[in-house]
């Protein structure tokens, strides 16, 4: 019996690709209406992304597949949902997130954030966390994570070591003082004491600073709109389903709700780790009025470091330039309290240009400027004139380093958002949870953000979203309140993957490098769920009401349509 179980664990993967389409046929044959083989092609995608038995990219594909055969929708309309003006935005942010890393300007930036803080273990976790959340708002989550790791398990182990041999040097030489040799066994046994203590207190440390990098990580990608990918699934959602929506979300819309938010949450996070890992004696923890000798060689460790980059390169100051105009467009594109740039331009009777088109421009610039000061006279060292310089990045680089799985996990989301509305499923949905009118919709949004944090703790959050944001849109819908007031927060709820190593890159790669349990995360992260669950919740119903006007249902949403 142990042996057909154990034959049957090592190919899952191929039993649930087999029976779970043959589980769910009934439910289009009893029904062969429209909504119920849409509804078919959701479940069957739902539990493939959930059970990981076959790529999410290749199950994103499915509706390419189904959708057409069973005539849902033609090919070509399906087709087309794969490369809209999202997926340009979100290549044009990693463009530019590969060309920041590709020149370890993401490094420059980390260190100089450190040598400013201090190494004080309170002021080393605020630093640390602020450093990595701002980096996230721009580059992945995992690079963010992967890069600050290294630089604070080296700051932390030189810490130890220098505590660990000041304080065996100082009762050595008390020893020596008092004269105490025929002592010399239990001192010995002392100084170890004394050591494993030290040990013990920065293994705690490093638990505590491994998990707030990694949190930082997940928390600052909610800041920005190319942050992390359920942002852009949802501006692509929310212009899919309610094409009349007028931009109300873009790139500065999108900060200006997240990014307080964001700050709120850090903060929290902060007080929480520090309760849990460092204690609130505040003395000690900020270091008020002391200065070690360990402060100053820890700190030297991260100067150090920062000497090893050099002088700001001619391709540094290139990225941080085009990286800071992008910035600036994409804030001033349509501000929304005056008309920006584009609207006086470009868009005066239609959407011309939109967040996407700045991406790409000022990406593509990365392959046009060269990556050293052009020199037409300039000699190689065996006196043969030098070749021109390579531009800031080449398309290997973008190759190895593109998730194009991503591209194609967005696509899959919004040709299953199409194929609901276009199938009538959306409607029955939406139908369905009429009853819900009679809930108060602050209750609604909490109980949907703590559902969506629980799921995507075993789901990815890519997956999580765009099975979760076309049913929300519905049920907005129907019970006749703002779409946003509900698929905002649970967006954002989509990254509060605190509990388990496995739940997102960044947990993993601290599980990996902190020494830590998964109790640890767990504890952790359970109480960061519920702070962060509260904080969205907060911000969408004070400053996201007056934003987006969500105490009224707007009429861009009213868009009821029979199949």
């Amino acid at each position: 019996m142990a042996g057909i179980l154990t034959c049957l664990w090592k190919y899952r993967n191929y039993i649930v690709i087999v029976l779970t389409p043959l589980l769910l046929l009934p439910l289009p044959l009893i029904s062969p209406t429209s909504e119920a083989k849409c509804g078919y092609v959701i479940i069957l995608m739902a539990l493939y992304w959930c059970t990981e038995c076959i790529p999410l990219a290749v199950t994103a594909l499915l509706p390419v597949i189904l959708f057409p055969m069973m005539g849902i929708m033609e090919s070509n309309e399906v087709c087309i949902q794969y490369l809209k003006d999202s997926n340009m935005l979100f290549i044009g942010g990693l463009l530019v997130a590969i060309a920041v890393e590709h020149w370890n300007l993401h490094r420059r930036i980390a260190l100089q954030v450190l040598l400013i803080v201090g190494v004080k273990p309170s002021l080393l976790m605020i630093g640390f966390m602020g450093t990595t959340a701002f980096l996230s708002m721009w580059i992945s989550n995992t690079a963010s994570t992967a890069m600050m790791l290294p630089i604070a398990n080296a700051v932390l182990q030189q810490l130890c070591d220098t505590e660990a041999n000041a304080e065996e040097r100082d009762f050595n030489m008390a020893a020596a003082k008092n004269g105490v040799d025929n002592q010399a066994f239990e001192m010995g046994l002392e100084a170890q004491q004394r050591r494993l203590k030290t040990e013990q207190k920065y293994t705690k440390l490093t638990k505590g600073m491994s998990l707030s990098v990694c949190y930082a990580a997940s928390i600052g990608g909610t800041a920005t709109l190319t942050g992390t990918t359920p942002n852009v699934i949802m501006k692509g959602q929310i212009d899919e389903l309610f094409p009349d929506n007028g931009g109300i979300i873009n790139f500065a819309t999108w900060f200006g709700f997240s990014f307080p938010n964001m700050l709120l949450m850090l903060a929290l996070s902060w007080l929480w780790l520090q309760f849990m890992f460092l204690g609130f004696n505040l003395k000690s923890t900020f270091g008020c009025g002391t200065k070690k000798e360990g402060d100053r060689e820890a700190f030297q460790v991260i100067k150090d470091e920062h000497k090893k980059l050099g002088r700001m390169s001619f391709a540094e100051g290139c990225v941080l330039t085009i990286f800071t105009l992008l910035v600036v467009l994409w804030f001033t594109r349509e501000p929304g309290f005056i008309p920006g740039w584009a609207t006086v331009l470009f868009n005066k009777d239609k959407t011309y240009v939109t967040d996407g088109t700045v991406a790409i421009l000022m990406s593509a610039l990365f392959f046009c400027i060269p990556s050293k000061l052009p020199r037409c006279c300039g000699r190689s060292e065996d006196g043969a004139s030098s070749e021109a310089p390579a531009a800031l990045l080449n398309w290997d680089v973008v190759h190895e380093k593109m998730p194009w799985n991503i591209l194609l996990l967005l696509g899959g989301g919004f040709a299953l958002a199409h194929g609901s509305e276009k199938s009538g499923l959306s409607l029955w949905l939406g139908e369905s949870l009429i009853p819900l009118q009679s809930i108060p919709p602050f209750a609604i949004s909490i109980l949907l953000c703590l559902l969506v944090a629980m799921f995507t703790e075993c789901s990815s959050n890519t997956a999580t979203t765009t099975l979760f944001l076309p049913i929300l849109a519905s049920m907005a819908t129907a019970i006749k309140i703002h779409p946003l007031y509900v698929m905002f927060p649970c967006t954002i709820s989509a990254s509060l993957a605190f509990m388990l190593p496995v739940a997102t890159p960044p947990n993993a790669i601290a599980f990996s490098y902190g020494n830590l349990k998964v109790l640890d995360m767990a504890k952790a992260g359970f109480i960061l769920n519920i702070l962060g669950v509260i904080t969205i919740n907060i911000a969408i119903n004070t400053w996201g009401v007056a934003m987006f006007n969500l105490n009224e249902f707007p009429s861009w949403a009213n868009v009821t349509k029979t199949p």
